[in-house]
Protein backbone atom coordinates (compact mmCIF):
# COMPACT_ATOMS: atom_id res chain seq x y z
CA UNK A 1 0.00 0.00 0.00
CA UNK A 2 1.46 3.33 -1.07
CA UNK A 3 1.44 6.00 1.68
CA UNK A 4 -0.73 9.00 0.90
CA UNK A 5 0.86 11.72 2.98
CA UNK A 6 4.19 13.37 2.23
CA UNK A 7 5.45 12.61 5.74
CA UNK A 8 4.62 8.90 5.39
CA UNK A 9 6.37 8.70 2.04
CA UNK A 10 9.43 10.49 3.38
CA UNK A 11 9.43 8.13 6.38
CA UNK A 12 9.31 5.06 4.13
CA UNK A 13 12.13 6.45 1.99
CA UNK A 14 14.19 7.14 5.13
CA UNK A 15 13.64 3.61 6.49
CA UNK A 16 14.64 2.06 3.15
CA UNK A 17 17.66 4.35 2.96
CA UNK A 18 18.82 3.42 6.46
CA UNK A 19 18.33 -0.28 5.70
CA UNK A 20 20.48 0.07 2.59
CA UNK A 21 23.07 1.98 4.62
CA UNK A 22 23.11 -0.83 7.21
CA UNK A 23 23.61 -3.50 4.52
CA UNK A 24 26.27 -1.43 2.80
CA UNK A 25 28.01 -0.80 6.14
CA UNK A 26 28.02 -4.51 6.92
CA UNK A 27 29.52 -5.37 3.54
CA UNK A 28 32.13 -2.62 3.70
CA UNK A 29 33.07 -3.34 7.31
CA UNK A 30 33.38 -7.09 6.62
CA UNK A 31 35.61 -6.41 3.61
CA UNK A 32 37.64 -3.82 5.55
CA UNK A 33 38.16 -6.18 8.51
CA UNK A 34 39.26 -8.99 6.21
CA UNK A 35 41.60 -6.62 4.37
CA UNK A 36 42.95 -5.38 7.68
CA UNK A 37 43.60 -8.91 8.99
CA UNK A 38 45.31 -9.90 5.75
CA UNK A 39 47.50 -6.80 5.95
CA UNK A 40 48.48 -7.47 9.57
CA UNK A 41 49.00 -11.14 8.95
CA UNK A 42 51.19 -10.47 5.92
CA UNK A 43 53.28 -7.82 7.68
CA UNK A 44 53.89 -10.13 10.65
CA UNK A 45 54.59 -13.30 8.64
CA UNK A 46 56.04 -12.03 5.38
CA UNK A 47 59.39 -13.79 5.99
CA UNK A 48 57.82 -16.87 7.60
CA UNK A 49 58.65 -19.18 4.66
CA UNK A 50 62.26 -17.97 4.51
CA UNK A 51 62.64 -18.35 8.29
CA UNK A 52 61.23 -21.87 8.19
CA UNK A 53 63.84 -22.89 5.65
CA UNK A 54 66.64 -21.35 7.71
CA UNK A 55 65.50 -22.34 11.22
CA UNK A 56 64.32 -25.86 10.49
CA UNK A 57 67.36 -26.77 8.32
CA UNK A 58 65.15 -27.86 5.46
CA UNK A 59 68.04 -27.61 2.99
CA UNK A 60 70.88 -30.09 3.29
CA UNK A 61 73.73 -30.36 0.79
CA UNK A 62 71.83 -28.18 -1.66
CA UNK A 63 68.63 -30.26 -1.64
CA UNK A 64 65.37 -30.35 0.32
CA UNK A 65 65.58 -32.55 3.37
CA UNK A 66 62.36 -34.52 3.01
CA UNK A 67 62.54 -35.85 6.57
CA UNK A 68 63.03 -32.39 8.07
CA UNK A 69 60.18 -31.07 5.92
CA UNK A 70 57.83 -33.81 7.10
CA UNK A 71 58.78 -33.13 10.72
CA UNK A 72 58.16 -29.40 10.17
CA UNK A 73 54.73 -30.15 8.78
CA UNK A 74 53.83 -32.15 11.86
CA UNK A 75 55.22 -29.68 14.37
CA UNK A 76 53.64 -26.59 12.83
CA UNK A 77 50.26 -28.26 12.64
CA UNK A 78 50.51 -28.39 16.45
CA UNK A 79 52.41 -25.16 17.16
CA UNK A 80 50.64 -22.86 14.68
CA UNK A 81 47.58 -24.55 13.20
CA UNK A 82 46.51 -21.28 11.52
CA UNK A 83 49.07 -21.75 8.72
CA UNK A 84 49.36 -24.38 6.01
CA UNK A 85 52.71 -25.30 4.40
CA UNK A 86 53.05 -26.54 0.81
CA UNK A 87 56.09 -27.59 -1.20
CA UNK A 88 55.84 -26.61 -4.87
CA UNK A 89 57.97 -27.36 -7.87
CA UNK A 90 59.09 -24.67 -10.30
CA UNK A 91 55.83 -24.98 -12.28
CA UNK A 92 53.64 -24.52 -9.20
CA UNK A 93 52.65 -28.17 -8.84
CA UNK A 94 52.03 -29.22 -5.22
CA UNK A 95 54.55 -31.87 -4.16
CA UNK A 96 53.74 -32.19 -0.45
CA UNK A 97 51.84 -30.29 2.23
CA UNK A 98 50.90 -30.10 5.90
CA UNK A 99 47.14 -29.93 5.42
CA UNK A 100 44.61 -32.71 5.62
CA UNK A 101 44.97 -34.63 2.34
CA UNK A 102 41.25 -35.01 1.91
CA UNK A 103 40.68 -31.26 1.81
CA UNK A 104 43.28 -30.15 -0.74
CA UNK A 105 41.41 -29.52 -4.01
CA UNK A 106 44.14 -28.01 -6.20
CA UNK A 107 47.12 -29.84 -7.70
CA UNK A 108 48.93 -26.66 -8.61
CA UNK A 109 48.85 -22.93 -7.78
CA UNK A 110 49.46 -19.90 -9.99
CA UNK A 111 53.07 -18.70 -10.11
CA UNK A 112 52.27 -15.04 -10.97
CA UNK A 113 51.58 -13.85 -7.37
CA UNK A 114 54.54 -15.99 -6.14
CA UNK A 115 56.97 -14.37 -8.58
CA UNK A 116 55.56 -10.91 -7.75
CA UNK A 117 56.03 -11.64 -4.03
CA UNK A 118 59.68 -12.61 -4.54
CA UNK A 119 60.35 -9.48 -6.67
CA UNK A 120 58.79 -7.05 -4.16
CA UNK A 121 59.95 -6.14 -0.67
CA UNK A 122 56.46 -5.56 0.71
CA UNK A 123 53.87 -2.82 0.82
CA UNK A 124 50.85 -4.07 -1.11
CA UNK A 125 48.86 -7.16 -0.25
CA UNK A 126 49.39 -10.09 -2.63
CA UNK A 127 46.90 -12.93 -2.62
CA UNK A 128 47.76 -16.36 -3.86
CA UNK A 129 45.70 -19.44 -4.69
CA UNK A 130 44.28 -21.41 -1.76
CA UNK A 131 44.85 -25.13 -2.43
CA UNK A 132 41.74 -25.91 -0.38
CA UNK A 133 39.48 -24.06 -2.86
CA UNK A 134 39.12 -23.83 -6.60
CA UNK A 135 38.55 -20.08 -6.66
CA UNK A 136 39.51 -18.55 -3.28
CA UNK A 137 42.71 -16.58 -2.70
CA UNK A 138 44.56 -15.83 0.55
CA UNK A 139 47.58 -14.00 1.93
CA UNK A 140 50.77 -16.09 1.79
CA UNK A 141 54.52 -16.20 2.35
CA UNK A 142 56.89 -17.92 -0.07
CA UNK A 143 60.60 -18.51 -0.61
CA UNK A 144 62.60 -20.36 -3.27
CA UNK A 145 64.23 -23.66 -2.18
CA UNK A 146 66.87 -24.85 -1.79
CA UNK A 147 68.15 -21.29 -2.61
CA UNK A 148 67.30 -18.22 -4.55
CA UNK A 149 70.28 -18.68 -6.86
CA UNK A 150 69.41 -22.34 -7.64
CA UNK A 151 65.69 -22.79 -7.01
CA UNK A 152 64.18 -26.21 -7.50
CA UNK A 153 60.84 -25.20 -6.09
CA UNK A 154 59.09 -23.07 -3.53
CA UNK A 155 58.04 -23.32 0.09
CA UNK A 156 54.52 -21.89 -0.05
CA UNK A 157 52.89 -20.93 3.30
CA UNK A 158 49.19 -19.99 3.42
CA UNK A 159 48.89 -17.58 6.37
CA UNK A 160 45.20 -18.06 7.13
CA UNK A 161 44.42 -21.69 6.82
CA UNK A 162 41.35 -23.71 7.72
CA UNK A 163 42.03 -23.51 11.44
CA UNK A 164 42.40 -19.73 11.20
CA UNK A 165 39.05 -19.45 9.37
CA UNK A 166 37.35 -21.55 12.03
CA UNK A 167 38.77 -19.36 14.79
CA UNK A 168 37.81 -16.23 12.82
CA UNK A 169 34.23 -17.46 12.49
CA UNK A 170 34.01 -18.10 16.22
CA UNK A 171 35.41 -14.61 16.90
CA UNK A 172 32.89 -13.00 14.58
CA UNK A 173 30.07 -14.72 16.38
CA UNK A 174 31.47 -13.78 19.76
CA UNK A 175 30.05 -11.32 22.22
CA UNK A 176 32.30 -8.51 20.97
CA UNK A 177 31.03 -8.66 17.38
CA UNK A 178 27.43 -9.03 18.56
CA UNK A 179 27.97 -5.99 20.75
CA UNK A 180 29.43 -4.12 17.80
CA UNK A 181 26.45 -5.15 15.66
CA UNK A 182 24.00 -3.97 18.28
CA UNK A 183 25.91 -0.69 18.49
CA UNK A 184 25.48 -0.21 14.75
CA UNK A 185 21.78 -1.08 14.98
CA UNK A 186 21.34 1.32 17.89
CA UNK A 187 23.15 4.11 16.01
CA UNK A 188 21.07 3.57 12.88
CA UNK A 189 17.90 3.38 14.96
CA UNK A 190 18.72 6.64 16.69
CA UNK A 191 19.47 8.26 13.33
CA UNK A 192 16.19 6.94 11.95
CA UNK A 193 14.17 8.33 14.85
CA UNK A 194 15.99 11.66 14.62
CA UNK A 195 15.32 11.77 10.89
CA UNK A 196 11.63 10.99 11.34
CA UNK A 197 11.34 13.72 13.98
CA UNK A 198 13.14 16.16 11.70
CA UNK A 199 10.85 15.27 8.80
CA UNK A 200 7.87 15.80 11.10
CA UNK A 201 9.08 19.28 11.98
CA UNK A 202 9.82 20.13 8.34
CA UNK A 203 6.46 18.90 7.04
CA UNK A 204 4.55 20.68 9.81
CA UNK A 205 4.87 24.00 7.98
CA UNK A 206 3.67 22.33 4.80
CA UNK A 207 0.66 20.93 6.66
CA UNK A 208 -0.11 24.39 8.03
CA UNK A 209 0.11 25.85 4.53
CA UNK A 210 -2.11 23.07 3.21
CA UNK A 211 -4.66 23.83 5.95
CA UNK A 212 -4.67 27.53 4.96
CA UNK A 213 -5.18 26.59 1.32
CA UNK A 214 -8.03 24.25 2.20
CA UNK A 215 -9.66 26.96 4.34
CA UNK A 216 -9.36 29.45 1.51
CA UNK A 217 -11.04 26.92 -0.78
CA UNK A 218 -13.83 26.08 1.70
CA UNK A 219 -14.96 29.69 2.05
CA UNK A 220 -15.23 29.98 -1.76
CA UNK A 221 -12.20 32.30 -1.92
CA UNK A 222 -14.18 34.96 -0.09
CA UNK A 223 -11.72 35.57 2.76
CA UNK A 224 -8.04 36.21 2.26
CA UNK A 225 -5.79 33.95 4.39
CA UNK A 226 -4.10 35.62 7.33
CA UNK A 227 -0.45 36.59 7.03
CA UNK A 228 1.62 33.44 7.55
CA UNK A 229 4.78 35.32 8.50
CA UNK A 230 6.73 33.99 5.56
CA UNK A 231 10.12 35.53 4.79
CA UNK A 232 10.40 37.02 1.33
CA UNK A 233 14.13 37.67 1.08
CA UNK A 234 16.07 35.00 2.98
CA UNK A 235 13.36 32.37 3.47
CA UNK A 236 13.47 28.75 2.36
CA UNK A 237 11.34 26.92 -0.23
CA UNK A 238 8.36 26.68 2.15
CA UNK A 239 8.47 30.46 2.65
CA UNK A 240 8.57 30.90 -1.11
CA UNK A 241 5.60 28.56 -1.52
CA UNK A 242 3.64 30.40 1.18
CA UNK A 243 4.33 33.81 -0.34
CA UNK A 244 3.33 32.50 -3.78
CA UNK A 245 0.07 31.17 -2.32
CA UNK A 246 -0.74 34.48 -0.61
CA UNK A 247 -0.08 36.40 -3.82
CA UNK A 248 -2.14 33.90 -5.75
CA UNK A 249 -4.99 34.27 -3.24
CA UNK A 250 -4.92 38.06 -3.65
CA UNK A 251 -4.94 37.69 -7.41
CA UNK A 252 -7.79 35.17 -7.31
CA UNK A 253 -9.87 37.54 -5.19
CA UNK A 254 -9.04 40.42 -7.50
CA UNK A 255 -10.09 38.36 -10.51
CA UNK A 256 -13.29 37.30 -8.74
CA UNK A 257 -14.10 40.94 -8.05
CA UNK A 258 -13.40 41.74 -11.69
CA UNK A 259 -15.64 38.87 -12.81
CA UNK A 260 -18.42 40.10 -10.54
CA UNK A 261 -17.93 43.62 -11.85
CA UNK A 262 -17.93 42.36 -15.43
CA UNK A 263 -21.06 40.33 -14.76
CA UNK A 264 -22.78 43.36 -13.28
CA UNK A 265 -21.64 45.44 -16.24
CA UNK A 266 -22.90 42.76 -18.61
CA UNK A 267 -26.31 42.79 -16.98
CA UNK A 268 -26.48 46.58 -17.22
CA UNK A 269 -25.24 46.39 -20.79
CA UNK A 270 -27.92 43.88 -21.76
CA UNK A 271 -30.58 46.06 -20.14
CA UNK A 272 -29.21 49.18 -21.85
CA UNK A 273 -28.91 47.44 -25.22
CA UNK A 274 -32.47 46.23 -24.91
CA UNK A 275 -33.61 49.78 -24.17
CA UNK A 276 -31.52 51.39 -26.92
CA UNK A 277 -32.62 48.84 -29.50
CA UNK A 278 -36.24 49.09 -28.49
CA UNK A 279 -36.34 52.90 -28.82
CA UNK A 280 -35.50 53.18 -32.56
CA UNK A 281 -37.40 50.00 -33.33
CA UNK A 282 -40.52 51.29 -31.61
CA UNK A 283 -40.22 54.69 -33.28
CA UNK A 284 -39.61 53.18 -36.73
CA UNK A 285 -42.44 50.68 -36.28
CA UNK A 286 -44.83 53.43 -35.17
CA UNK A 287 -44.16 55.65 -38.17
CA UNK A 288 -44.37 52.72 -40.59
CA UNK A 289 -47.65 51.56 -39.06
CA UNK A 290 -49.01 55.10 -39.34
CA UNK A 291 -48.05 55.16 -43.01
CA UNK A 292 -49.66 51.77 -43.52
CA UNK A 293 -52.91 52.65 -41.74
CA UNK A 294 -53.34 56.31 -42.67
CA UNK A 295 -51.31 56.52 -45.84
CA UNK A 296 -54.23 57.78 -47.97
CA UNK A 297 -55.25 60.40 -45.37
CA UNK A 298 -51.77 61.92 -45.03
CA UNK A 299 -50.47 64.70 -47.16
CA UNK A 300 -47.37 64.26 -49.26
CA UNK A 301 -45.35 66.37 -46.81
CA UNK A 302 -46.51 64.26 -43.87
CA UNK A 303 -45.72 60.99 -45.69
CA UNK A 304 -42.27 62.33 -46.56
CA UNK A 305 -41.70 63.36 -42.93
CA UNK A 306 -42.84 59.94 -41.65
CA UNK A 307 -40.56 58.13 -44.09
CA UNK A 308 -37.61 60.39 -43.23
CA UNK A 309 -38.12 59.74 -39.52
CA UNK A 310 -38.39 55.97 -40.04
CA UNK A 311 -35.27 56.04 -42.22
CA UNK A 312 -33.39 58.07 -39.61
CA UNK A 313 -34.33 55.58 -36.88
CA UNK A 314 -33.34 52.71 -39.16
CA UNK A 315 -29.92 54.24 -39.69
CA UNK A 316 -29.56 54.83 -35.98
CA UNK A 317 -30.44 51.18 -35.30
CA UNK A 318 -27.96 50.03 -37.93
CA UNK A 319 -25.20 52.16 -36.44
CA UNK A 320 -25.98 50.88 -32.96
CA UNK A 321 -25.74 47.27 -34.12
CA UNK A 322 -22.48 47.96 -35.98
CA UNK A 323 -20.94 49.52 -32.88
CA UNK A 324 -22.14 46.62 -30.71
CA UNK A 325 -20.52 44.09 -33.05
CA UNK A 326 -17.35 46.18 -33.22
CA UNK A 327 -17.06 46.42 -29.42
CA UNK A 328 -17.79 42.71 -29.01
CA UNK A 329 -15.08 41.84 -31.54
CA UNK A 330 -12.57 44.05 -29.73
CA UNK A 331 -13.46 42.59 -26.33
CA UNK A 332 -13.18 39.02 -27.66
CA UNK A 333 -9.87 39.93 -29.38
CA UNK A 334 -11.30 38.87 -32.73
CA UNK A 335 -10.11 42.23 -34.05
CA UNK A 336 -6.42 42.64 -33.24
CA UNK A 337 -4.19 45.58 -34.22
CA UNK A 338 -1.52 45.17 -36.88
CA UNK A 339 1.12 47.69 -35.78
CA UNK A 340 3.31 49.51 -38.28
CA UNK A 341 5.35 52.69 -38.24
CA UNK A 342 3.57 55.80 -39.55
CA UNK A 343 3.47 59.55 -39.06
CA UNK A 344 0.73 60.55 -36.58
CA UNK A 345 0.67 64.12 -37.91
CA UNK A 346 -0.15 62.94 -41.45
CA UNK A 347 -2.95 60.66 -40.20
CA UNK A 348 -4.49 63.44 -38.07
CA UNK A 349 -4.24 65.86 -40.98
CA UNK A 350 -6.08 63.40 -43.26
CA UNK A 351 -8.86 62.88 -40.70
CA UNK A 352 -9.22 66.65 -40.18
CA UNK A 353 -9.57 67.15 -43.94
CA UNK A 354 -12.27 64.46 -44.02
CA UNK A 355 -14.39 66.37 -41.47
CA UNK A 356 -13.88 69.90 -42.85
CA UNK A 357 -17.16 69.76 -44.79
CA UNK A 358 -19.11 68.81 -41.65
CA UNK A 359 -17.35 71.57 -39.74
CA UNK A 360 -18.34 74.15 -42.36
CA UNK A 361 -21.93 72.90 -42.42
CA UNK A 362 -22.25 73.18 -38.64
CA UNK A 363 -20.20 76.41 -38.33
CA UNK A 364 -17.58 74.72 -36.10
CA UNK A 365 -13.88 75.37 -36.43
CA UNK A 366 -11.69 72.28 -36.86
CA UNK A 367 -7.92 72.68 -36.65
CA UNK A 368 -4.78 70.61 -36.00
CA UNK A 369 -2.04 72.02 -33.74
CA UNK A 370 1.48 70.53 -33.67
CA UNK A 371 4.56 72.07 -32.06
CA UNK A 372 6.96 70.73 -34.69
CA UNK A 373 8.29 67.49 -36.17
CA UNK A 374 7.09 64.35 -34.40
CA UNK A 375 8.51 60.80 -34.48
CA UNK A 376 6.71 57.91 -36.08
CA UNK A 377 4.45 55.81 -33.88
CA UNK A 378 3.97 52.05 -33.86
CA UNK A 379 0.24 51.36 -34.16
CA UNK A 380 -2.52 50.16 -36.46
CA UNK A 381 -3.38 52.96 -38.91
CA UNK A 382 -6.96 51.85 -39.51
CA UNK A 383 -7.83 51.39 -35.84
CA UNK A 384 -6.14 54.66 -34.86
CA UNK A 385 -8.16 56.46 -37.56
CA UNK A 386 -11.30 54.85 -36.09
CA UNK A 387 -10.41 56.32 -32.68
CA UNK A 388 -9.91 59.79 -34.14
CA UNK A 389 -13.25 59.58 -35.97
CA UNK A 390 -15.08 58.56 -32.79
CA UNK A 391 -13.50 61.38 -30.77
CA UNK A 392 -14.13 64.03 -33.44
CA UNK A 393 -17.76 62.96 -33.88
CA UNK A 394 -18.17 62.99 -30.12
CA UNK A 395 -16.68 66.50 -30.02
CA UNK A 396 -19.08 67.67 -32.76
CA UNK A 397 -22.07 66.42 -30.74
CA UNK A 398 -20.98 68.59 -27.77
CA UNK A 399 -19.75 71.70 -29.57
CA UNK A 400 -22.31 74.47 -30.31
CA UNK A 401 -22.38 76.48 -33.55
CA UNK A 402 -19.57 78.98 -33.58
CA UNK A 403 -17.41 76.77 -31.41
CA UNK A 404 -14.11 75.12 -32.24
CA UNK A 405 -12.42 71.71 -32.09
CA UNK A 406 -8.64 71.39 -31.85
CA UNK A 407 -6.45 68.32 -32.32
CA UNK A 408 -3.13 68.83 -30.54
CA UNK A 409 -0.10 66.56 -31.02
CA UNK A 410 2.88 66.56 -28.66
CA UNK A 411 5.68 64.20 -27.73
CA UNK A 412 5.75 62.83 -24.18
CA UNK A 413 8.91 60.75 -23.68
CA UNK A 414 8.58 57.50 -25.61
CA UNK A 415 4.96 58.29 -26.55
CA UNK A 416 3.11 60.68 -28.79
CA UNK A 417 0.15 62.31 -27.10
CA UNK A 418 -2.92 63.29 -29.17
CA UNK A 419 -5.60 65.49 -27.55
CA UNK A 420 -9.05 66.27 -28.99
CA UNK A 421 -10.26 69.51 -27.39
CA UNK A 422 -13.73 71.09 -27.88
CA UNK A 423 -15.34 74.32 -26.71
CA UNK A 424 -18.55 72.76 -25.45
CA UNK A 425 -19.96 72.88 -21.97
CA UNK A 426 -17.41 70.38 -20.63
CA UNK A 427 -17.76 67.25 -18.55
CA UNK A 428 -19.25 67.24 -15.08
CA UNK A 429 -17.15 65.86 -12.23
CA UNK A 430 -19.69 63.07 -11.70
CA UNK A 431 -19.41 61.99 -15.34
CA UNK A 432 -15.68 62.18 -16.03
CA UNK A 433 -14.95 58.72 -14.56
CA UNK A 434 -17.74 57.02 -16.52
CA UNK A 435 -17.74 58.47 -20.02
CA UNK A 436 -15.76 55.48 -21.35
CA UNK A 437 -18.37 53.01 -20.07
CA UNK A 438 -20.58 51.48 -22.79
CA UNK A 439 -23.92 53.28 -23.31
CA UNK A 440 -23.05 55.96 -20.78
CA UNK A 441 -24.75 59.23 -21.66
CA UNK A 442 -23.58 62.50 -20.14
CA UNK A 443 -26.28 63.99 -17.93
CA UNK A 444 -28.47 66.53 -19.67
CA UNK A 445 -27.25 65.54 -23.14
CA UNK A 446 -29.77 65.85 -25.91
CA UNK A 447 -30.06 62.76 -28.09
CA UNK A 448 -28.32 63.64 -31.32
CA UNK A 449 -28.62 60.32 -33.13
CA UNK A 450 -24.96 60.53 -34.13
CA UNK A 451 -23.79 57.91 -31.63
CA UNK A 452 -25.21 55.32 -29.26
CA UNK A 453 -22.86 55.79 -26.33
CA UNK A 454 -20.33 53.20 -27.56
CA UNK A 455 -17.83 55.42 -29.38
CA UNK A 456 -15.65 56.20 -26.36
CA UNK A 457 -15.81 52.57 -25.15
CA UNK A 458 -14.61 51.41 -28.57
CA UNK A 459 -11.85 54.06 -28.57
CA UNK A 460 -10.62 52.98 -25.15
CA UNK A 461 -10.47 49.31 -26.15
CA UNK A 462 -8.55 50.08 -29.35
CA UNK A 463 -5.98 52.24 -27.55
CA UNK A 464 -5.48 49.63 -24.83
CA UNK A 465 -4.90 46.91 -27.44
CA UNK A 466 -2.18 49.09 -28.97
CA UNK A 467 -0.34 49.60 -25.70
CA UNK A 468 -1.51 53.18 -25.10
CA UNK A 469 -3.72 54.95 -22.59
CA UNK A 470 -6.74 57.22 -22.93
CA UNK A 471 -8.35 59.58 -20.46
CA UNK A 472 -10.63 62.62 -20.19
CA UNK A 473 -9.91 66.08 -18.77
CA UNK A 474 -11.99 69.17 -18.01
CA UNK A 475 -10.86 72.22 -19.94
CA UNK A 476 -10.75 75.69 -18.43
CA UNK A 477 -12.85 77.78 -18.58
CA UNK A 478 -15.11 75.44 -20.56
CA UNK A 479 -14.97 72.47 -22.87
CA UNK A 480 -13.65 68.92 -22.63
CA UNK A 481 -10.42 67.19 -23.64
CA UNK A 482 -9.99 63.53 -24.58
CA UNK A 483 -6.33 62.49 -24.64
CA UNK A 484 -4.73 59.27 -25.83
CA UNK A 485 -1.16 58.10 -26.33
CA UNK A 486 0.62 55.85 -28.82
CA UNK A 487 4.11 54.32 -28.42
CA UNK A 488 6.94 55.79 -30.45
CA UNK A 489 8.26 53.48 -33.16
Amino acid sequence: MIPKTLYARMAVVLVVLFALVAVLYALISNSAIRHYLDQVNLQLNRDLAQNLVADRNLVAEGRIDEAALKETFQQYMVINPSIEIYLLDRKGNILSYSADPGKVKRRRVSLEPIEAFIREDGGRILLGDDPRSHDRQKAFSVTPVPSTEHPEGYLYVVLSGEEFEAADKVARESFLLRLSGWSVVASLGFGLLAGLLLFRLLTRRLRQLSTRMEGFNRNDFALLPADGGYKDDDGDEVDGLGITFERMAVRIQDQLHQLKSQDSLRRRLVAQVSHDLRTPLTSMQGYLESLSLKGDDLSAAEREEYLATALRQSRRLSRLLDELFELAALEARETLPRPEAFSPAELVQDVVQKYQLMASRESVGLEMITPGPLPFVNADIGLTERVLENLIENAFSHTPRGGAIFLELTRDGEQVKIAVRDSGKGIASADIDHIFDPFYQVRGQVESGRHAGLGLAIARRIIELQGGTIWAERDVPRGAVIVFTLPVS
